[in-house]
């Protein structure tokens, strides 16, 4: 199964992608050799393997579950910062001088 440029545009609109008509046509290039490539993949026996979903079966959720915690007080906040001005935290200004004393 080979892709046309017809499905590359198709892909590259449904991914919001801008292509130009020679990136489509290197695109289609592209994946084309992708899948030539993975070609041999498809030469295993696969009959009887069942899929694997998740790398770690059983898991349903790895997250913890959320409580209210109390956070930092204001002061503990600022009590290792380099820099403090009018109780926040004083930083250098990346777009030029925004009148700190940085």
């Amino acid at each position: 199964m080979y892709l046309t440029e017809k499905d590359v545009r198709g892909i590259a609109t449904y991914a919001r992608i801008g292509l130009s008509d020679a990136e489509v046509a290197a695109m289609t290039v592209d994946l084309n050799s992708i899948i030539e490539n993975l070609k041999p993949i498809t030469e295993y026996d696969l009959r009887g393997v069942e899929p694997t979903f998740h790398p770690i079966a059983g898991l349903s959720n790895v997250m913890r579950e959320d409580r209210v915690r109390s956070g930092f007080t204001h002061d503990e906040a600022l009590a290792n910062a380099p820099a403090e001005q009018d109780g926040q935290f004083l930083v250098p200004s990346i777009l030029g001088d925004a009148g700190g004393d940085r």
